[in-house]
């Protein structure tokens, strides 16, 4: 009896292990294995500015910057520094030919601003999902344990990683400006109701004619 009764204990020890590890482990759910990271670098560019303004070889300096930069959509451009008020319409100037807005704020690099001087701090993110494909799963035994192929989640989270405008948006949710406005919202029904199919005119017949 007393051997029964170790044997009753140390099976249900085991039996809760195995509850245990079934509820930590992530491939037993519907959650993708592979998921997007979200990736953020800064550039500086620190430029003379006397009284405030940029003098005209400093606009030519920081034009060619955001052109190696390839600003684009996505990037936040910043303006730093004691004249940083004064300079912000000059850096707005520039930032407005690539189709870029300066924001407010900024990230916290290391290194004051001299005076006389203001810092242009582009942010850029990327998305992309890490160790895709995977195929770690390959060649092995049967999954007898229904769990999730180690490349689950990289086809469609990679394109959603690759093809969003701001990676930014994965993390958090875009804040709406509180005022709605009902002629973007028609206009695009308006599009869909009066727009004619695609293909409704009918095929046309093309004949070619062979050279001699």
């Amino acid at each position: 009896m007393r051997h029964s009764l170790l044997i009753l204990v140390a099976a249900t020890s085991l039996s809760a292990c195995g509850t245990v590890a079934q509820k930590t482990d992530v491939t037993r759910g519907l959650e993708s294995v592979n998921v997007p990271v979200v990736t953020r670098q800064d550039f500086a560019f620190d430029a003379p500015a006397p009284d405030g303004y940029l003098p005209n070889e400093q606009r030519a300096r920081l034009d060619g910057w955001f052109q190696g930069l390839d600003l684009n959509y996505g990037d936040s451009v910043y303006v730093e520094g004691p004249s940083a008020a004064v300079a912000r319409g000059d850096v707005a100037r520039l930032a407005g030919r690539y189709g870029m807005l300066v924001s407010e704020g900024g990230p916290v690099l290391a290194g004051d601003v001299p005076p006389g001087t203001v810092r242009v701090v582009v942010t850029r993110a990327r998305a992309s999902v890490p160790n895709c494909p995977n195929w770690d799963d390959a060649g092995k035994p049967t999954n007898y344990n229904n769990r999730t192929a180690s490349n689950f989640g990289c086809g469609v989270n990679a394109n959603l990683a690759a093809m969003v405008a701001n990676p930014e948006d994965l993390i958090h949710g875009r804040e709406g400006s509180g005022v709605g406005d009902v002629q973007t919202s028609a206009k695009a029904v308006g599009m869909y109701r009066t727009t004619k199919p695609t293909g409704a005119g009918g095929l046309q017949d093309i004949t070619t004619k062979k050279g001699n």
